[in-house]
């Protein structure tokens, strides 16, 4: 009886099991059939290895939308251009990776060919390339009456790549192509069905005129200072930010008979593309600032930036243009510092690729503002002569000994001809600690500035220094966590860390 039991017992455990297992597995199907069937993202199908408008995001204009079939809607529109700027990214990580991942989900049978040419050539060839397109301006043709065809043109799309043999870079090249396309609904996705190349007719196209002449004369008077206040160093528009702060720094520093403030956007703080509109607004404030006190601002855009892949290039391109359409109409605004100290990354990201970043980011900087001068804080002046050509003034650090500083500021002058060159940074510590040998102290600093500034008033030298406050905090990323290069940073001011005076602010305290 007992054993009849048992038995009848592990019958109901099994044939539970069953139902239970069977069950699992149904719901599964059901749920993937389900997922497939709700127009799910298929970036996440493809699982790229990060988000669209995270990597993507050039600029897209669409003009000319009369269409002789139906009328097309704002939503269509919108997906349509979502789902061809996803054909191109997923074509740049293919050239990349040499893979044709993720290709047919974006491109039909006979689209998908030359792509498929195109890897298998790199392949061959031991050949990469990393391509990103800046623009495109989306014409439209036709728009089917079914709503599942469209046929449209991309003119005038600026492309650039960078092609790597055997993991060095070998070639770069921009250029400016024409499209007629065709894309097909299917389930749910718009996919190209026909992308063919047109011929690009010369263009007449006029650059926006640029009005910079009057403050470009205002450059050669410059004297300023780098800021940052004394207890958010390197986060001046964070959680802390705190208006009556600076309007007190800006007091003194209108006291000191300067004129010009230089501030930094770190790239990531104030989230990438993605400009967070809460540090924007603190540096709008901060600029409403510095013009109640007659001062003038050079707004750094990139700082603590170092990446400079054409990837990424489209992101750089809206963190820098968000900013630059919310501040260019600003009274205070004196000019735009592209980046800090980009020759610091040539050994580690690549000169060449340093410098294609920076020479697109300039063209860009004076399309989107024709009435600012555009300029790159160099770490010396040995490297401020790179791209003299195309900024409109020359911007270098000097953190040397004074005795040195006039030749190495001729010799810089000698290959920049007709441009304004200015002191962007310099200046001395006043550590008299164990991790500076006991060699700094206020006197020595004092002495510094007095030879320094005796200098740039003889040469008639504009110059912004380094910097109002002593810190009680320094980031690592500014200069690593060695004791002997990170204690330096601390004492920088003209104020010490309790508000004292030093006694460098007399010397650098200007005349009426």
């Amino acid at each position: 009886m007992k054993n009849k039991l048992n038995r009848t017992i592990y019958r109901i455990i099994l044939i539970a099991s069953f139902l239970v297992i069977n069950g699992l597995i149904i719901s599964g199907i059901g749920a993937v059939f389900s997922y497939l069937n709700t127009g799910a993202d298929k970036a996440s199908i493809l699982n790229l290895e990060v988000p669209l408008e995270k990597v993507y995001t050039p600029k897209v204009i669409w003009s000319n939308l009369e269409n002789p079939g139906r009328p097309i809607e704002k939503q269509t529109l919108q997906e349509i251009e979502r789902d061809y700027l996803k054909a191109w990214h997923v074509r740049n990580i293919a050239l990349k990776d040499n893979d044709r991942y993720g290709i047919s989900d974006f491109y039909t049978d006979s689209a998908r060919l030359r792509i498929f040419e195109h890897i298998d050539f790199n392949i061959k060839n031991d050949t990469y390339i990393k391509a990103t397109t800046l623009k495109h301006n989306l014409e439209l043709d036709f728009y089917s009456e079914d709503g599942t065809l469209v046929v449209f043109k991309d003119k005038n799309v600026e492309r650039y790549q960078e092609t790597y043999y055997k993991d060095s870079l070998f070639f770069c090249h921009k250029d400016t192509l024409n499209y007629q396309l065709m894309m097909l609904l299917e389930d749910g996705f718009w996919r190209i069905r026909h992308l063919q190349q047109m011929e690009v007719k010369k263009r007449n196209s006029k650059k926006a005129e640029r009005n910079i002449d009057s403050i470009l004369q205002t450059i050669n008077r410059l004297k300023g200072i780098n800021y940052y206040p004394k207890n958010t160093p390197w986060d001046t528009f964070g959680k802390h930010y705190n208006d009556s702060i600076i309007n007190n720094d800006f007091e003194v520093i209108e006291a000191m008979n300067l004129n010009t403030i230089r501030v930094f956007v770190q790239y990531e703080d104030f989230g990438k593309a993605d400009v967070v509109l809460e540090k924007l607004n603190r540096l709008k404030e901060t600029l409403d600032i510095a013009e109640k006190h007659g001062l003038k601002v050079i707004v750094t855009l990139f700082d603590f930036y170092g990446d400079y892949d054409v990837i990424n290039w489209t992101l750089t391109q809206r963190h820098a243009e968000t900013i630059i359409g919310a501040l260019k109409n600003h009274q205070a605004l004196l000019g735009w510092d592209l980046k800090n100290e980009p020759d610091l990354d040539f050994d580690s990201r690549g000169k060449q690729r340093v410098l294609s970043w920076l020479k697109e980011m300039i063209e860009k900087i004076k399309e989107w503002d024709p009435n600012h001068p555009v300029t790159i804080g160099w770490s010396s002046p040995e490297t401020a002569i790179h791209l003299a050509d195309k900024v409109d003034f020359v911007s270098y650090h000097f953190y040397r000994k004074p005795k040195e500083f006039i030749d190495a500021h001729n010799t810089l002058k000698s290959e920049v001809k007709n441009k304004p060159i200015v002191l962007q940074e310099y200046g001395y510590s006043s550590y008299d600690g164990f991790w500076n040998l006991y060699l700094g102290s206020d006197d020595k600093q004092t002495a510094y500035y007095r030879n320094m500034q005796k200098v740039l008033l003889d040469n008639k030298v504009p110059f912004l220094f380094w910097t109002l406050y002593d810190f009680e905090e320094v980031p690592t990323e500014v200069a690593g966590s060695l004791p002997w290069r990170t204690r330096k940073q601390h004492y920088f001011g003209l104020f010490d860390t309790e508000n004292r005076q030093k006694p460098a602010y007399q010397v650098l305290a200007q005349e009426k």
